[in-house]
């Protein structure tokens, strides 16, 4: 069971939020800064950041939404805006230091069930991390996005800069090798 992590500000107050952002309302940027940067960070995290730099990354990618507040466009998504500059920091930090590989952490991936055996659910959560640590790397990133990081498919697009339709082709390839390899859990 993979554990799908609700956004924190519905999508309809996202881009109220970025106009009044835009604006300069310091209390908005506070709202946004409490909403998104735990999720940030947890998903810098999972892409084997380090987590002194990952803080650094977050702070950054809001001190540079603050900087460019003026630009902000209130019909795009800030959530997504800001993935964005999280995702091209962290490549720009593993460029930097030649070591990029992304893997899930156990609590990622999903929570314990009541009934079900310990030992099998983390025999699921393995073969889970196994299938998605295989995907190739747009594909894993994509899949981070929408399912652990709860981006709709339009923002995971804008955060990777590829179109919506690739993102849903990268989902359904991801979920069809997540569903393969966890088949072979299953009794007969």
């Amino acid at each position: 069971m993979l554990l799908v992590l609700a956004a924190a500000i519905p999508t309809g107050d996202d881009q109220a939020l970025a106009e009044t952002i835009g604006n300069g309302d310091r209390s908005a940027f506070r709202t946004f800064f409490e909403a998104y940067h735990k999720p940030l960070l947890r998903y810098l995290l999972h892409r084997r950041v380090p987590p002194d730099v990952a803080e650094d990354l977050v702070q950054n990618a809001f001190v540079h939404i603050w900087e460019h507040r003026g630009k902000i466009r209130p019909d795009g998504s800030l959530k997504g805006l800001l993935f964005r500059i999280g995702y091209t920091r962290a490549l720009n930090h593993f460029r930097d230091t030649a070591r990029f590989e992304g893997e899930l952490d156990d609590q990622a991936l999903g929570v314990p069930a009541p009934g079900v055996d310990p030992a099998e659910q983390r025999d699921v959560r393995d073969q889970v991390r196994e299938a998605v640590a295989a995907l190739p790397e747009r594909r894993r990133a994509v899949f981070e996005l929408c399912v652990l990081e709860g981006l709709s498919y339009a923002e995971a697009a804008e955060v990777l800069e590829i179109s919506r339709k690739t993102v849903e082709n990268h989902m359904g390839y991801a979920l069809k090798a997540v569903r393969e390899r966890l088949s072979g859990l299953r009794p007969d």
